[in-house]
């Protein structure tokens, strides 16, 4: 696994993915999770972070305390919710704090924003899509997941308009970060998924949908995000954008589709000093 765009940092063989832009601001902490340098066995080795897929809940928890160790978080301020490809995106506080590790996840939700430090957002991601967010001027963070569902709710679009109406961010100032998921090399999808894409009259579908003999189209999950990012007010320079695809890599990333859905769960942690 290589990237030019993203940092992959090896810590005594735990290995997790940084973003550039998001490590230059100087007010987060954050990572994403690879397959390496946890303790879980067979299908979800070694680094698996979901309690909900039959891997035990003392590995994952392990697993967790690994990760957040080697970027300095708190594991007991970590907040998790139970995605389901929406677009509910919801704020959060200290009274959330070990939402989804010690006590129940939120439920219906796939993205998160916080103004408060020391709250550490965890999504969770096999091939979907991560996006991270940080106003290092108001100093508000966001975590949110889209699969080709949230992505085409615009659960971009809307994690930055909450931000912006919510919390007093002004998008000329948010740096975003769109993380590894699986590539337009490997994603075919049909006519039915193809059109939702079409629903969305400001994409450039030439770049994110490519048309194959068999009648289906590669997606490309990292472009349609980034349009949606750029249409919301991000600017392009002020963006970390992924190189990786999780499928080709699905030996140091758990991926959905290279596995018939035998895998693990990766995970992205973003939390303000």
């Amino acid at each position: 696994m290589e990237s030019r765009t993203l940092d992959i940092i090896n810590n005594n063989g735990l290995v997790y993915i940084q973003f550039p832009k998001l490590s230059a601001c100087g007010v987060v902490r954050h990572a994403f999770s690879t397959r390496l340098g946890g303790i879980s066995g067979g299908q979800y080795s070694t680094m698996n972070l979901s309690f909900n897929n039959g891997d035990s809940r003392e590995n994952v928890l392990e697993n967790y305390k690994r990760l957040c160790s080697a970027v300095g978080i708190d594991m007991s301020h970590l907040v998790l919710s139970r995605q389901t490809h929406t677009n509910n995106v919801i704020s959060v506080t200290e009274a959330d704090l070990g939402a989804g590790i010690f006590k129940e996840p939120f439920c219906d939700v796939d993205g998160m924003i916080t103004d408060r430090p020391g709250i550490a957002l965890v999504t969770h991601f096999a091939d979907c899509t991560p996006l991270l967010f940080c106003d290092p001027v108001k100093r508000v963070i966001a975590s949110s997941h889209a699969g080709w569902r949230g992505t085409v709710k615009e659960i971009g679009r809307i994690t930055v308009q909450k931000m912006v109406n919510e919390y007093g961010c002004n998008p000329d100032n948010i740096i975003a970060a769109i993380g590894p998921n699986i590539g337009q090399c490997c994603y075919e999808v049909d006519d039915p998924v193809a059109d939702e894409f079409k629903k969305l009259s400001y994409l450039k579908l030439d770049k994110i949908l490519k048309p194959k003999e068999n009648g289906k189209y590669l997606l490309s999950l990292t472009e349609a995000n980034k349009q949606i990012l750029i249409n919301a007010g991000i600017s392009p320079n002020n963006m970390d954008i992924s190189d990786i695809c999780t499928c080709c890599n699905s030996a140091e990333l758990h991926s959905h589709r290279a596995t018939g859905g035998k895998r693990g769960i990766l995970a992205a942690i973003i939390e303000l000093i």
